[in-house]
């Protein structure tokens, strides 16, 4: 019953670590740019020297542009499609394939809803803004039809962040103005998965036995599961300036800093058989995991070609090497395993342009290159995540002096993934997964300003 397992370090383990690989339909890995709606008119682009108060979480320097108190609230849908075509073998065995389906589409319209404020400080404190915003900058979830294919690698992921923003700009010259701020992030994470208790049973006693029509336990017939909560507060900051050195030009630069969560929740196992009832592995009962959500760079630039058209470029770069493994704990302080996950830096990269067609209205656009985190050796379905191509468009009315509304519209075009996870005796998956991914994803975003 030792041997019981490979997957007794494992279940625990692939599950907390699923909180690292939760799809994300608007940028690479879980990262997420929907803080303004006319960001995501331009892909981004100059998102650094907007004049928009989403720049209170972006870049704290940006929020002297505005000249007036701000209200700012934006609403983004992402809706991810994605469908898997594969399968995967019982021991590496070909003759003993999965059942399952494809597990349908794994992506459900998400709303993604942010607000800021800004204050321009007067008399004294002239050339002093202050500024708070609430939104998210990581987070999403994927969930797949029960029974499918890829069971024993994921279910249902659900990670979310929440961050309270608090920051300050000082302008220093007409053209010089720098600012920071505190993040308080809150990190919430649900993941489940299944456990092919009769694989693990008979691959425990003599891996034969998983071939052997006479012996009682057989792969697929007993099927458990895992489902494991958790959630952290934790603090980070953002610190950033704004360089003007003419009318026509602008350049921002922005760092977000890493936060490290010490994720606390439950493990809950479903549906054990009866001869895996008293061991004290697969009880029910509290543990955690490490996340860390990367740190990331980023450079803005916009030039006025005239009154009226301006250019714009980003490029960002995302530190989501701060992920290259997960070690997991029960509450005890017993080490249940750690699992490496091997994710690489990322660059994103976007162009795109303003057009003021009447003082009441602008038309916007961009198009943006992200590159994925993931690799082909290490990709799961929990993230069947690749590069992506953006295209942006976006308009803004002018209502009044005081009010502005946004629309914008993204579509992201997905490089087909592949999934090619071999088993894994040290991480307990007893099966293979071998497939492909083809996916992309709408945007659809509305946003309010008011000024007063």
């Amino acid at each position: 019953m030792r041997n019981t397992f490979t997957l007794r370090t494992s279940a625990l383990a692939l599950a907390v670590i699923g909180t690292l690989f939760v799809g994300q339909a608007a940028a690479s890995g879980f990262q997420l740019r929907e803080q303004s709606v006319k960001n995501l008119g331009k892909s981004s682009a100059g998102s650094m020297v907007g004049k928009d108060a989403a720049v209170v979480s972006l870049n704290p320097a940006a929020m002297v542009n505005l000249d007036k108190n701000t209200f700012q609230s934006d609403l983004t849908v992402i809706d991810l499609n994605a469908k898997f075509t594969g399968g995967g073998a019982i021991l590496g065995n070909p003759g003993a394939p999965l059942t399952g389906g494809n597990g349908g589409d794994p992506g459900a319209p998400t709303l993604v809803p942010n607000m800021a404020a800004v204050f321009p400080m007067h008399g004294a404190l002239e050339g002093l803004t202050l500024g708070a915003s609430v939104g998210s900058s990581f987070g999403l979830a994927t969930k797949y039809d029960k029974g499918w294919v890829g069971r024993y690698r994921a279910l249902e992921s659900d990670v979310k962040t929440a961050n309270l923003t608090l920051s300050a700009a000082v302008k220093l010259t007409d053209g010089v103005s720098l600012g920071a701020g505190l993040i308080y992030e809150r990190a919430t994470a649900t993941l489940s998965k299944n456990i092919d208790f009769g694989t693990a049973i008979c691959a425990a006693s003599n891996p034969l036995n998983c071939f052997n029509p006479a012996y009682p336990f057989k792969p697929q017939t007993l099927d458990g599961s895992l489902t494991v909560k958790g959630s952290n507060n934790s603090i980070g900051f953002v610190v950033g300036a704004q360089i003007a050195p003419t009318d026509k030009l602008a350049i921002g630069l922005s760092y977000r800093s890493e936060i490290d969560h010490e994720l606390k929740g439950t493990l809950d196992f479903a549906d054990v058989p009866a001869i895996l009832g008293a061991d004290p592995r697969f009880k029910d009962g509290d543990g955690g995991a490490r996340l860390v959500t990367p740190s990331v760079t980023t450079v803005s630039i916009k030039y006025g070609v005239t009154d009226s058209l301006r250019l714009l470029a980003d490029f960002q770069r995302t530190g989501w090497t701060s992920l290259q493994d997960v070690t997991i704990k029960r509450d005890s302080g017993t080490v249940v395993g750690s699992e490496p996950f091997h994710w690489g830096n990322t660059n994103f990269m976007s162009v795109g342009a303003e057009y003021d067609i009447s003082p009441a209205f602008t038309l916007r656009g961009g198009i943006g290159k992200d590159k994925t985190p993931t690799n082909d050796v290490a990709r799961t379905p929990r993230l069947p995540d690749n590069d992506r191509t953006l295209y942006s468009i976006g308009a803004s009315w002018n209502v009044s002096d005081n009010l502005s509304l946004d629309a914008a519209y993204q579509y992201i075009a997905i490089k087909s993934p592949t999934i090619n996870l071999p088993v894994d005796a040290a991480s307990g998956n007893t099966s293979t997964l071998v497939g492909k991914f083809t996916g992309k994803a709408n945007l659809f975003g509305v946003s309010m300003q008011y000024r007063f």
